[in-house]
């Protein structure tokens, strides 16, 4: 039976990486993404290139109408799931946090964590052996930023993530004598573009020197551990953390 992935947010960064390292270890992909088509596409491209099957569907995952339509095509196209990447997360402009707005909030909160629920559950119904499911395995994308803060610059975010280490941890437990496991990583300071969509590109850079290892993170880096968390090399490991930080 070939192995299935949905990657949630595939368009671009840690999720695009995240599909390509999965399609290269032989997995059939299913490349979530909101906005960026023609990114999308092309990514779908090349992934068909690797000889695998691959489709890009879009959809805001934080509308349950929408989770289930992403769902339904991927089994209509490609077959029974075998993992979930909760990767989709968005970040604003950075900012204290008596200048955030109930707007930003809870947009924050609607795409970084109730995406992460809707999602979880359409997996868990499909995987669940209490269902009629074989199993399978969930990797959470959270972030250093729920256990640093963010201060002066995304408590928003980092609470949300927050909330993502939570569910992890939770569902973990009330699904793994169900055949799931469910972990996540926890990535810090690593070279992507959604720094600039809070309004520093050159973040990394600005704070490698407060990193042991002196450097920023790669997306690829981020993606290796994603797929031993989702793969069966970590098959007694469930409700776990990989910190991806360089020492912080």
């Amino acid at each position: 039976m070939n192995q299935i992935v949905i990657v949630t947010g595939a368009s671009r960064g840690i999720g695009a990486e995240t599909a390509r390292l999965f399609a290269r270890n032989g997995y059939d992909v299913c490349l979530n993404y909101l906005n960026s088509r023609e990114a999308a596409e092309a990514l779908r491209s090349e992934i068909q290139d690797i000889g695998v099957r691959c489709i890009a569907v879009q959809a805001d995952v934080a509308s349950g109408d929408e989770v289930a339509r992403l769902f339904s095509q991927c089994d209509a196209q490609l077959g029974l799931l075998t993992v979930l990447v909760n990767n989709a997360a968005i970040l604003r402009t950075q900012a204290r946090l008596t200048e955030i707005s109930e707007a930003r909030i809870n947009d924050i909160l609607r795409h970084n964590v109730t995406s992460c629920f809707l999602c979880a559950q359409q997996a868990v119904q499909r995987m669940s052996t209490r269902t009629g499911g074989t199993g399978g395995s969930i990797v959470n994308v959270s972030s250093m930023a729920a256990r640093s803060g963010s201060p002066n610059e995304y408590v928003d975010y980092a609470a949300s993530k927050g909330a993502v280490d939570t569910l992890t941890r939770g569902l973990a437990l009330e699904v793994a004598a169900e055949g799931i496991r469910v972990n996540a990583v926890r990535p810090g300071l690593i070279h992507t573009d959604m720094h600039a969509a809070g309004g520093e590109p050159g973040r990394v850079d600005r704070l490698k020197s407060r990193i042991p290892m002196q450097r920023g993170g790669q997306p690829a880096e981020v993606a290796e551990a994603i797929l031993w968390l989702a793969s069966e090399k970590s098959s007694f490991v469930t409700g776990a953390f990989v910190d991806l930080a360089g020492g912080l």
